[in-house]
């Protein structure tokens, strides 16, 4: 298949495989809860949590081995692409030694970690679903450069369809073992299996299909250094992320307990669908961003490119937010996990409305990463990122779940909003008042949506999943009934009117 053609399907593969893991944690999860319990739930969430953190030890070398064999395979370079493999293969070894150590030192240590907040039961399991997943991580390191050289090759339609076969496969399995009794352990040691498997193909595609070679010689230090220089900035980066949005379930293990962890992992889960919708939408702006700057294009033009993409990104982002917010509730009791779980409406809410401005202006990423700016944001939102886990452990022990996504919001807000929107105008020279101004402007709507969405749940109550569906269904009707009408401009209206006047002309013809 031509480069192009793969281009063109592995994004249709991707938009596949965000819309199955949606799909699959909307149907999935509640069976998982509710089979588990919400205890040994919790337990489960919170070890992949931990040793999901020992995957920073990647240290960004993913994107440099995907970079230098783009740029080898240009020159058409098969000697040093075999020795850049080969250095890579063995310093990925190394590194899954020292996750393996880190792993038997945790995993030595859970009574310590856990003893106050776990029963003896919970600490047994924990020790067995850490060793599993640890020699899991450990295995993976060295495999994983096969990976990024599928990727370097452009052959995104293997890779993909790989990924979503997997994606597909782990649920139905489990369900599987689900029902014929078997619980936790038996789940992380199919996700192990499953993972061997995908790496072991991985491998045996780059040494049949594209022919990949390992050379192992001495250490190329000089090319070595220059990969470090690429890669700490997205070592630092995924530190960021993971403090971010992980470490939440770490710090409440030790101070709360299981139970807390399963709800606050619900609410994670829906916060993960929030980011992946913003995902969806600005992922292919990278390129278009970074011909604008090569062809030197002006501050105002950047402004137009961030305010286009900001709207239409609020128009979606708005509202699911909205919705979420009016039928949130009803929906985690009545249509997905149970009331048990209810608390989780209220963390989802705190996570994802302050998420919310990040996401509608996530285009300046590809601006910032385009002008290259992108190392300053990086080290001032690891510093926001720090300030997150330190009033978290402290607002946690306080509110449990809920204290522990307030200290993610404030550092969203402080970090993430309001120094953000200061280093765009600013350093970038964005308009960001304009920016706000539009925002403002489609807001009203919004709000007048919103308000009509309470008066329908007054005088249509919520108290089963027929009303929850119908409730939802109106609401959604109201909100593109009025969001088209005064909440978007021409460009906008022509932008959603193309594809249903090709539906209706193909449907009547």
């Amino acid at each position: 298949m031509k480069e192009n053609s793969q281009i063109k399907v592995g994004a249709v593969l991707s938009y596949i495989t965000i819309i199955s893991n949606m799909l699959i944690g909307i149907v999935y999860t509640p069976v998982l809860t509710k089979t588990l319990g919400q205890s040994e739930y919790g337990l489960y969430s919170l070890v992949t949590s931990i040793i999901s953190y020992l995957t920073i030890l990647d240290f960004g070398f993913g994107n440099a081995i995907v970079i230098y064999t783009a740029r080898y395979r240009e020159k058409k370079d098969k000697a040093k692409e075999a020795k850049l493999h080969g250095m890579f293969f063995l310093i990925y070894i190394l590194i899954g030694i020292i996750a393996g150590i880190i792993g038997v030192i945790l995993w030595a240590n859970v009574d310590k970690l856990f003893g106050k907040s776990m029963t003896v039961e919970e600490l047994q399991k924990a020790k067995i679903l850490m060793g599993i997943l640890t020699l899991n991580l450990a295995i993976t390191f060295p495999f994983s450069v096969f990976s990024s050289i599928i990727t370097a090759y452009e052959k995104f339609v293997f890779a993909k369809t790989l990924n979503l076969m997997r994606i597909i496969l782990n649920p139905i399995i489990m369900l599987i073992l689900l029902k014929f009794g078997y619980r936790a352990i038996a789940l992380v040691v199919l996700t192990t299996i499953l993972n061997i498997g995908t790496l072991l193909l991985n491998t045996f595609f780059c040494k049949k299909k594209l022919h990949t070679k390992l050379r192992f010689g001495k250490l190329d230090k000089k090319l070595l250094k220059e990969i470090m220089a690429y890669s700490v900035w997205i070592f630092l980066n995924s530190i960021m992320d993971k403090i971010n949005w992980q470490v939440d379930q770490f710090i409440l293990g030790v101070v709360s307990g299981t139970v807390v962890v399963a709800i606050y992992s619900v609410a994670s889960q829906l916060n993960q669908m929030y980011l992946g919708f913003s995902t969806a939408i600005s992922g292919v702006m990278l390129p278009k961003v970074a011909r604008m700057e090569q062809n030197k294009a002006s501050d105002e033009e950047f402004t137009k490119v961030f305010i286009k993409t900001g709207r239409i990104q609020y128009l979606v982002m708005a509202l699911i937010m909205s919705a979420y917010l009016l039928f949130g509730q009803e929906f985690i009791n009545l249509m997905w996990v149970g009331p048990e779980y209810s608390e989780a409406y209220i963390i989802g809410a705190i996570l994802m409305l302050p998420l919310t401005v990040p996401l509608i202006q996530n285009v300046g990423l590809s601006i910032i990463q385009a002008k290259n700016q992108y190392k300053f944001r990086v080290m001032v939102l690891l510093f926001f990122a720090i300030f997150n886990l330190i009033i978290t452990i402290f607002l946690a022990k306080l509110w449990g779940g809920v204290g522990a996504a307030i200290g993610t919001a404030l550092s969203i807000i402080i970090g993430q909003i309001i120094f953000m929107n200061i280093f765009y105008y600013k350093k970038t020279r964005i308009d960001i008042p304009k920016f706000w101004k539009n925002i403002f402007e489609m807001t009203i709507p919004v709000i007048i949506t919103f308000i009509l969405g309470m008066l329908l749940k007054k005088i249509m109550p919520i108290n089963n999943k027929i009303m929850w569906c119908i409730d939802a269904c109106i609401y959604v009707t109201i909100y593109i009934l009025i969001m088209g009408r005064y909440g978007t401009n021409e460009e906008e209206k022509e932008l959603f009117k193309k594809p249903i006047n090709k539906i209706i002309s193909k449907i009547t013809q």
